[in-house]
């Protein structure tokens, strides 16, 4: 008997060469698995024919979070030993409280970092990192001032020419960062054409460290046509950050504790869904962030805030009708999300058809629409 809540269910085997090291050169060439839930049929056509599954009544909507250039390389100050990190976002103000900073020097309004950091030896709370920029130069300071016990991030302050700045988070990571692609995209080392590719056409809102990887298959031509149709357009934000990809740790479902990422659907964007749910439309939903905020929405009222939601049997979907997605980790939280959608015999037999037919997996990968 099947146990929908062991994670042990929701594993597969993928061979290496079906991982996606490049997009398609045209977005829109992406294969694009259709998954019919009506008549648990599987059929194969590509990113460019969505509109011909999309009715006027109804609303697509797309998460507008911007991936941040988040990969750092730098050094110790100090010994000038190798030093190698990632920004995952802001300080929050939760970050911030309690004891264990070894500077109170400098006032609590300044921003600071939270990242991930690797390094030989071990870091000390005081120790300062200098950040290159992509000429191997010294830019910028970080004084790494706690350490969290809960996975060994640091909250770090920035230093501009030895004293805190009030700059932009941004704004700096343009100098300092790079793109943060996966590690089982060419190892994690980016390059040039990633600028462009690792980032969704409509990114407005800089937040994320990671792509909300759907929404690569999109460019303004297929947008225009879709449009034109009739269909509505809308945004959602969700900063994706590290944990969407990480898989899951332990065999039961019910103990995993689901990562936080900050979500946000406008006053608009929600008055505008429930307008088209009445009218008879469907809300098709690109990827499975824009999931996680109008399923952690209060039946489609607006909010904005931290979002910690983990879709998994036997949840029932109320703001989602139609999902476009990329094929997903073994064992992640993604995946669970999809077969819970989908209804889970019929997205393991896609899966299953999807591998035989050799479909491109992962980030820069095929997709798939399930109706």
């Amino acid at each position: 008997m099947k146990d929908l809540n062991s994670i042990d269910h929701y594993d597969y085997v993928l061979p290496e060469h079906l991982i996606a090291s490049r997009p398609m050169a045209n977005r829109t060439d992406a294969r694009l698995l259709v998954v019919d839930r009506k008549s648990q049929s599987i059929y194969h056509r590509h990113v460019r024919d969505l509109p011909e599954f999309l009715s006027p009544k109804d609303c697509l909507v797309l998460n507008n979070t911007k991936v941040v250039p988040a990969r750092l390389r730098g050094m110790r100050t100090l010994t000038g030993g190798m030093w190698e990190g990632l920004f995952l976002e802001p300080a929050s103000e939760e970050e911030l409280t309690g004891e264990g900073f070894h500077f109170n020097k400098y006032p609590r309004e300044f921003q600071r970092w939270h990242i991930l950091g690797t390094t030989r030896g071990k870091l000390q709370p005081g120790e300062q990192v200098t950040l290159l920029d992509a000429y191997s130069r010294p830019y910028v300071r970080l004084l790494m001032e706690k350490k969290l016990a809960s996975d060994g991030s640091w909250i770090c302050l920035p230093l501009l020419d030895g004293e805190p700045t009030n700059e932009i988070c941004w704004d700096i990571l343009q100098e300092v960062g790079s793109v943060p692609i996966p590690p089982y995209i060419r190892k994690g080392v980016s390059d040039e054409r990633d600028v462009e590719n690792y980032q969704t056409v409509y990114a407005s809102q800089p937040g994320a460290v990671a792509a909300p990887t759907a929404g690569l298959h999109f460019t303004k031509e297929l947008l225009g046509r879709i449009e034109a149709m009739g269909v509505r357009k809308e945004f959602v934000t969700l900063h994706v950050g590290l944990g969407t990809f990480r898989p899951i740790a332990v065999n039961d479902l019910s103990e995993h504790k689901m990562h936080k990422e900050w979500g946000c659907l406008t006053e608009d964007t929600a008055r505008v869904l429930r307008e088209c749910r009445a009218n008879g439309g469907r809300i098709v939903t690109v990827g499975t962030t824009s999931v996680r905020v109008l399923e952690g929405s209060d039946n489609l009222k607006p909010f904005s805030g931290n979002i910690d939601l983990f879709i998994r049997p036997p949840y029932q979907f109320h703001a989602v009708d139609v999902l476009m997605t990329n094929f997903h980790l073994p064992k992640s939280t993604l995946l669970v999300l999809v077969r819970t959608f989908g209804g889970d015999e019929l997205l393991k037999r896609a899966y299953e058809e999807a591998i035989a037919r050799e479909y491109r997996f992962y980030s820069y990968g095929d997709s798939m629409l399930i109706l």
